[in-house]
């Protein structure tokens, strides 16, 4: 059989071109398409955010007695 890529002769068993790399046939299974990503930060970061703006809060505060 000849690659349909580049036209060298391949094993009629042959799974992908041994000199070019193509698959001899289609895929059986595609992968699934990606998930959908959230824009939003993750929670964790917001926690931890916020409470380093109590925090900083809280210090400028008693600097302030």
């Amino acid at each position: 059989m000849q690659c349909r890529n580049c036209g060298a002769e391949i094993a009629d068993k042959a799974l992908i071109c041994y000199k070019c790399g193509t698959a001899t046939t289609e895929a059986k299974y595609k992968p699934a398409p990606p998930g959908r990503r959230s824009s939003r930060p993750p929670l964790l970061a917001v926690v931890v955010a916020l409470l380093l703006l109590a925090l900083l809060a809280l210090y400028l505060w008693s600097g302030m007695r």
